[in-house]
């Protein structure tokens, strides 16, 4: 096995854990404590789309009962509305309100500082974010090769 490949697949464990420290670390500085990371990163993967819970489980970002309980806590403090659809009532949409999309835009706003940070010279830890996002989406898209159809 590929040792850099066994890294990365460590790697991306520990950053998504760093990730949702670094949010609770911005909400706390917001004074934000009805909400947690986990939850902010649900509302950001919503974005300003209108859209169907099991969609959301579909792309692969949160398992069923995780999902109900994070979107009912969203609900309940008033980050996201949630009506029946009209084509089948017994699908649920949901929907960012504006107090979510204002916290959804204010972590935007702290990633483009930390996006600057990262690509700045100044910083001697200049990275190729265009060039990591594409190895990451290729590694994504292989493993969902994988899990499709078992190529190799």
């Amino acid at each position: 096995m590929s040792e850099a490949y066994y890294s990365i697949t460590q790697l991306i464990e520990r950053l998504h854990r760093r990730y949702l420290d670094v949010l609770r670390s911005e909400l706390n500085k917001d004074g934000v404590k009805d909400i947690n990371p986990v939850q902010c990163l649900l509302l950001m993967n919503i974005g300003e789309e209108e859209i169907n819970v099991r969609n959301l489980m579909d792309r692969g970002y949160y398992q069923g009962s995780n999902a109900s309980y994070n979107i009912k806590k969203l609900v309940e403090n008033e980050y996201l509305v949630q009506r029946r659809s009209d084509h089948d009532r017994r699908s649920t949409i949901i929907k960012v309100t504006e107090k979510g999309i204002a916290l959804v835009n204010r972590i935007k706003e702290f990633q483009g500082k930390h996006a600057e940070v990262i690509q700045s010279e100044q910083s001697g830890r200049t990275v190729d974010l265009d060039a990591a996002a594409i190895a990451l989406r290729e590694l994504e898209r292989t493993w969902t090769d994988y899990l499709r159809f078992q190529l190799y």
